[in-house]
């Protein structure tokens, strides 16, 4: 089996805070559905949030509220408070143009996964996202970018405000016309990067509130985060690597991996919390990922692929992925 391609970046924790308070709103305990306490941070020294466990908290709830537009349903709730400190550079921006210069410019605090690119063609502003950096799937990208244009409706005061077109690299689903209503304009499907098309007219929309004294001050801490920021995924790239061929060698913990990289074992831990992560997330994270690319594989029977993941037991197994996913190997394979 080849391994698939990991999946690296982070967001703000306090963005994560808007599937606690959507759950909350659906009279759902988060915190014991999502089996983790709300994230926490200060404005000065916020916490990353890894996109790989964000994504699988996603699915998770998606799961439970059998609920596919969970990110459409997600996005329309979001608030500058959601983005932290960037949420707050952007509302006391004078206008929008001058919003989407300040996302340019400290993309990594607002949504820290593929690289934004930013070019103009045919009256618009295209803001386009690829994948080099992996695909956070349907959902990951459905609430950011459902929750970048509620942003901008929200900073203006135009709930009417549409794209002039949005493209995802997910497949199409069977009903689009939910995403047309909630974002406003034609969507499309399994295009080649995440795509939104901003109308020239957008640039010059002014803000609700704008405050050049406090973006100053914002700006000056949006800075000093910035150059705060581990090198994007370094660390945490090897190690996704490394884990599924230690797994072939039947030893895939913190230890093996530590070694293999020429680190004492605190010395990985301590790094890899310089990137907002732990390494049992993170392994937890890869091994749910390769169980299943191996469940699509029909040909693989559960006790198989609990020994491919460095189970001695197949119940271990279940047990494991029953806490990452919410429900048996049996039941996730039969809904593929």
């Amino acid at each position: 089996m080849t391994a698939p391609e990991p999946l690296r970046g982070a967001i703000p924790n306090s963005y994560v805070l808007l599937l606690y308070d959507y759950l909350a709103e659906q009279g759902i305990d988060a915190p014991h559905a999502l089996g983790a306490p709300a994230p926490s941070g200060h404005a000065e020294t916020p916490t990353r949030f890894p996109v790989a466990r964000w994504k699988t908290m996603l699915e998770h709830a998606a799961g439970r509220l059998d609920d596919p537009l969970l990110g459409l349903h997600l996005g329309r709730r979001v608030t500058p408070s959601h983005f932290g400190l960037m949420g707050y550079v952007l509302l006391a921006c004078p206008h929008l143009g001058a919003a989407l210069q300040r996302l340019r410019e400290f993309e990594r605090l607002f949504y820290d996964v593929s690289p934004l690119r930013v070019r103009a063609i045919d009256r618009h502003l295209v803001l386009e996202w690829g994948t080099e950096n992996g695909r956070p799937g349907a959902l990951v990208d459905e609430t950011a970018i459902t929750a970048l244009v509620q942003l901008a409706r929200d900073m203006t005061g135009r709930a009417d405000l549409a794209a002039g077109r949005i493209d995802f690299v997910n497949p199409r689903p069977p009903d689009v016309a939910p995403y047309e209503a909630v974002l406003g304009c034609e969507v499309r499907f399994a295009q080649d990067a995440t795509r939104v098309l901003v109308p020239a007219s957008w640039l010059s929309l002014p803000l609700r509130s704008p405050d050049p004294h406090l973006l100053a001050l914002l700006r000056e801490q949006a800075e000093r985060q910035l150059a705060h920021l581990p090198p994007r995924g370094e660390l945490s790239d090897r190690i996704r690597a490394l884990i599924p061929a230690l797994l072939h060698d039947g030893n895939a913990g913190a230890e093996a991996v530590a070694a293999r990289l020429h680190l004492s074992t605190r010395s990985l831990h301590r790094r890899l919390a310089a990137e907002g992560l732990r390494f049992r997330v993170l392994r937890d994270e890869c091994l749910y990922q390769l169980a299943r690319d191996h469940l699509a594989d029909r040909r693989l029977q559960l006790g198989e692929i609990a020994h491919l993941l460095g189970y001695s037991e197949q119940s271990a197994f279940t047990r494991a992925f029953r806490r990452w996913s919410g429900c048996s190997p049996l039941r996730y394979r039969a809904g593929l």
